[in-house]
């Protein structure tokens, strides 16, 4: 789950800027390379239209079936090990940081349904993976986007 989050905020805004550490070749390679992947140019774009993708199946701008072409020609083997069953994802290895990232997608709406969503800050373009007993988070930081959304509705009501 860590790599969907990590993929789905690559762009943020800061400062009222975004920034997208998959745009720079250099910048992005590194993040490739920092999470196992090889960081060439073919994995980059394929990172990228994946993050795209998810962020629009997240914030319900897409159905899921959106994510089919990011799974063309991967194959999932079973093998059985001393220590059970484990599944072997065979994918081209360009490919491999944004299959995980469509499987841990997967992952995390079979085990945690509707946890996954965009801030609510709507200055905001990060991503949140609530954990709360209530399911009820709704900011990326209460310290920067929560803060701000309770100080704006404040300085509102007593305008």
């Amino acid at each position: 789950m860590d790599t969907l989050l990590e993929l789905l905020n690559s762009r943020s805004l800061v400062d009222g800027e975004v920034r997208d550490a998959l745009d720079d070749p250099a910048e992005g390679s590194r993040w490739a390379r920092e999470r196992g992947g090889d960081g060439s140019p073919e994995e980059l774009a394929l990172l990228r239209r994946a993050r795209d993708t998810l962020g629009d199946v997240v914030r319900g701008e897409s159905p899921p079936t959106a994510l089919g072409p990011l799974l063309e020609g991967v194959r999932r083997i079973p093998e059985i090990t001393p220590d059970g069953l484990r599944w072997t994802i065979e994918t081209p290895p360009h490919a491999r940081l944004a299959v995980e990232a469509v499987l841990a997608w997967a992952a995390t709406e079979e085990e945690l349904p509707g946890r996954l969503r965009p801030c609510a800050n709507d200055a905001c373009c990060l991503f949140l993976l609530d954990r709360s007993r209530a399911n009820r988070g709704r900011w990326c930081s209460m310290a920067l986007c929560g803060n701000r959304a309770k100080a704006r509705r404040h300085y509102e009501r007593n305008r």
